[in-house]
C-alpha cells in the first residue's frame, strides 16, 4: 500500500463522494473536475499516438465529450467508493474512445475526404509498439479491454486509463502490489490473446 499524497488524493474522492451522496450539487463539479484532470492526460496520449484522430479532434474536445458521458452517468448511479468511481469514469472514456475510433476509421469516416498522408496509414509512424495501445487498431483495442474478465479489466483500467500507478491502483482496490502485478500482466496476456484470436482461457 502507499502512503502520503495518494492517500490525500483518495481521501478527498472519498468526501467528494460522500457529499455527492448526500445531495452536494458542488461536490459533483469537483468530482467532474478531479476525473477531468485524468482524462486531459489520457486524451492527449490517446491523440498523440493516433495523428489521424488528432487531426480532426483536440484533446479538449475528447475530454467534454467524456466528461458530457460522466456527467450523465453520476445522474444515474452514485458511486460509494473511489473503487467505484475510477470504474464508472473508465467505463465512460472507454465508450467515448470507441466510438471516436469508429467516427474516423474506414473508408467512410468523417475525414476520408480530407486526409492527406506520405502513402502509409496515417497511423503506421506514431505507434510505439510497446505500448499496450498497439497490440490492436485503437477502437479494436478498446473493445479488447471491455472483453477482459473483471479482475485484470480492473486493474487495467485503473492503470491505463486512469493513470494511476500501480502501487495507487493496489490502494484503491485494498489489495497488495503483487496482486496488481499479477492482475496486469494477465490484462496484458488477455489483449495479446485476443489480438491473436485466442481465447482467453
Amino acid at each position: 500500500m502507499s502512503d502520503g499524497p495518494t492517500n490525500t488524493t483518495h481521501t478527498v474522492l472519498r468526501e467528494h463522494l460522500s457529499r455527492f451522496r448526500r445531495g452536494d450539487a458542488a461536490a459533483l463539479n469537483e468530482l467532474i473536475a478531479l476525473a477531468g484532470e485524468r482524462l486531459r492526460a489520457l486524451a492527449r496520449r490517446m491523440l498523440r499516438d493516433y495523428p489521424r484522430v488528432r487531426r480532426w479532434s483536440q484533446t479538449d474536445d475528447v475530454l467534454q465529450s467524456a466528461l458530457i458521458r460522466l456527467c450523465r452517468a453520476l445522474e444515474q448511479v452514485r458511486p460509494a467508493t473511489p473503487r467505484d468511481f475510477y470504474a464508472l469514469a473508465t467505463t465512460q472514456v472507454r465508450r467515448e474512445l470507441i466510438d471516436l475510433a469508429r467516427h474516423y476509421a474506414g473508408p467512410e469516416n468523417a475525414a476520408a475526404h480530407h486526409e492527406s498522408t506520405d502513402g502509409r496509414p496515417a497511423d503506421a509512424a506514431a505507434r510505439d509498439p510497446h505500448e499496450p495501445a498497439a497490440l490492436a487498431d485503437w477502437g479494436e483495442f478498446h473493445e479488447q479491454v471491455a472483453a477482459l474478465p473483471d479482475e485484470p479489466r480492473e486493474v487495467f483500467g485503473l492503470v491505463f486509463y486512469q493513470g494511476l500507478t500501480q502501487d495507487e491502483a493496489a490502494d484503491v482496490l485494498g489489495v497488495g502490489l503483487r496482486t496488481v502485478q499479477r492482475r496486469w500482466q494477465a490484462a496484458l496476456l488477455g489483449l495479446h490473446r485476443l489480438r491473436n484470436g485466442e481465447p482467453l482461457s
